[in-house]
């Protein structure tokens, strides 16, 4: 395969740095009820051999239990465990001063960083996470290095992506980039969380910031047209809790699409079944069911490529998500049973694209559209990073994304206000300011994109670095 455009260069320089977030509201999803995390951000310095330089960066939330979900580990545990791969691959990327393409340090490293993680007790989604951002990073300097946009470099393939790791061989990896084209605007897909309030009636802790809090008032303000349902893996409850949020979302005029997801928490796909199965018997679900559109990882990560799906009819696609920790995952999932995977910018671009090109490959064999990639990531925040992960979904043709961080963070509001005027300014279709901050523009459910297509990884402007702690540093939110 030729790349033969795509720029070679060292890595000189990588900065850790991370902030404090606190949520509006309590969140709930699997295990955890999150209410404080931290928002990590990395600037990588790329040079070519010319002594052409450049700084690069992304950000990512450093989240607890959804990398590990070990109920033995704190919420303390868990960052720590995410600042030790971001160090690891940092220390990583530094070791070999040698140049190569933006791809070409990410092939280098991969297997290696992985082992290490692995001798560590770290799984393979974790242990993606710190590579995940520094190639992140790496992307956005590159893609100033040469005045290009995000889109624009990925069709050209100036990160060089090559058959040199086994798993990009035989996909057609040039003319699939080449042929990917952005759209200029994508729906939001909101998440209802296990705590989430559906009405007013429903609100335990009231914020009273004037912003939505209630499902009720999300459809309203936001004019959402798909949803996430997280299910708990606890029958009744969850019929009855689907049952409230149907006798929301069926008034909506224009009618809704849905995703399920079981987030892990069914022990396998019998048991998910059943739930399906007292869904489409209950009169009240009717509509509901008729919106799904797939369900996400039903089963705990242990057991999900083991089950045969093939044999259980649960009548809808299944994804997986928590477990596409190795790059070779989906190849099993589709094995399985499985025909979609999430794309989500924390487990990596390189791993989105390679996916995004195993559907299309698949799909032409079997002559129908059956494999699908979907944009699930709850949190990505304000900023680099939610800007990061709609540009990789936009490019990968994914029409509605997950998106949530905006609900359960105040925006941009925790940022210098010159940070805030800057990204308003140069993303004035992403962003509006409102309620005291500059937060995410989602009106009648889509979120405007345009703007995404600026020189860089889609960020025309940069957040102020002095701001921040390094990684580890930051005070307790």
């Amino acid at each position: 395969m030729s790349h033969s455009n795509a720029p070679e260069f060292r890595v000189c320089d990588i900065e850790l740095l991370e902030i404090p977030v606190t949520l509006r509201m309590p969140f709930r999803f699997g295990v955890v009820t999150l209410r404080r995390c931290f928002q990590a951000f990395v600037r990588t310095r790329i040079e070519t051999t010319s002594g052409q330089t450049q700084w690069g960066a992304a950000a990512e939330m450093v989240v607890p239990k959804w990398f590990d979900k070990n109920p033995a580990l704190t919420d303390a545990d868990n960052f720590e465990q995410e600042r030790s791969v971001l160090r690891m691959a940092k220390d990583a990327y530094l070791s070999d001063a040698r140049g190569t393409t933006a791809f070409g340090h990410f092939a280098r490293h991969h297997h290696a960083h992985q082992k290490r993680c692995e001798s560590l007790g770290f799984n393979p989604l974790l242990a993606s996470y710190g590579p995940a951002l520094i190639d992140r990073a790496i992307l956005d300097a590159l893609c100033r290095m040469t005045g290009t946009s995000f889109y624009q470099a990925i069709q050209a393939n100036l990160p060089g992506i090559s058959d040199a790791m086994p798993e990009f061989a035989a996909l057609g990896m040039e003319a699939f980039l080449n042929q990917l084209k952005p759209a200029q605007q994508m729906a939001a897909r909101h998440t209802v969380g296990l705590l989430d309030a559906i009405t007013r009636a429903d609100v335990t802790e009231p914020v009273n910031d004037g912003l939505p809090e209630t499902l009720e008032e999300v459809v309203k303000v936001y004019g959402h047209r798909y949803f996430k349902l997280k299910v708990s893996g606890q029958l009744d409850t969850d019929l009855d809790r689907l049952t409230a949020i149907a006798s929301v979302l069926d008034r909506i005029p224009q009618g809704y699409r849905s995703s399920l997801d079981g987030n892990e928490q069914y022990p396998d796909a019998q048991s998910m079944g059943e739930l399906l199965q007292r869904m489409r018997a209950t009169p009240a679900l009717q509509r509901m069911c008729e919106s799904i559109l797939f369900i996400e990882q039903p089963i705990a990560r242990q057991h999900a490529l083991s089950a045969d799906l093939t044999r259980v009819s649960l009548g809808w696609p299944v994804i997986i998500d928590e477990s596409d920790g190795l790059l070779d995952a989906f190849v099993h999932a589709r094995a399985c049973g499985y025909s979609g995977i999430s794309s989500k910018t924390c487990k990596g671009v390189y791993r989105s694209l390679l996916n995004a090109a195993r559907c299309a490959s698949w799909n032409a064999q079997e002559g129908r559209q059956r494999f699908f990639m979907s944009g699930e990531d709850l949190t990505v925040q304000a900023g680099l990073s939610v800007q990061q992960d709609l540009a990789l979904v936009n490019l990968l043709g994914i029409t509605h994304v997950e998106r949530n961080g905006h609900h359960y963070v105040n925006g941009l509001a925790s940022r210098p206000e010159a940070e805030q005027a800057a990204f308003l300014k140069a993303h004035p279709d992403l962003y509006t300011q409102s309620h005291g901050a500059v937060r995410l523009n989602i009106q009648a459910g889509q979120i405007q994109l345009a703007s995404t297509a600026c020189t860089g990884f889609a960020s025309a402007v940069l957040p102020d670095f002095s701001a921040m702690y390094p990684l580890g540093h930051c005070p307790s939110p």
